[in-house]
């Protein structure tokens, strides 16, 4: 499980420092991560509305960018469903 952490605050810090803070994605960045790494567990990943809905979801603050905190949000939802826990 440390090799999976890893490998996830790794690829967030990739997209993250493509644009902007260095710290959150973008909705640009979140979409480049999305569809490159998330593609078989995010239906439509490549869709814009699907990304805005699921960004829109997840953005607690609601300022457009998410934080790593925001993100693990998506990876806890994506691994529940994964494992069939939801």
């Amino acid at each position: 499980m440390e090799a999976a952490i890893t490998t996830i605050v790794s690829q967030f810090k990739v997209y993250a420092g493509n644009e902007g803070s260095s710290t959150t994605l973008s909705r640009d960045e979140f979409h480049k991560l999305v569809t490159s790494q998330l593609s078989n567990l995010v239906k439509n990943a490549s869709d814009p509305g699907t990304i805005d809905l699921l960004m829109n979801s997840i953005d607690e603050n609601n300022d457009g960018e998410l934080t790593f905190s925001e993100f693990w949000q998506l990876i806890g939802k994506l691994a529940s469903k994964q494992g069939g826990f939801i």
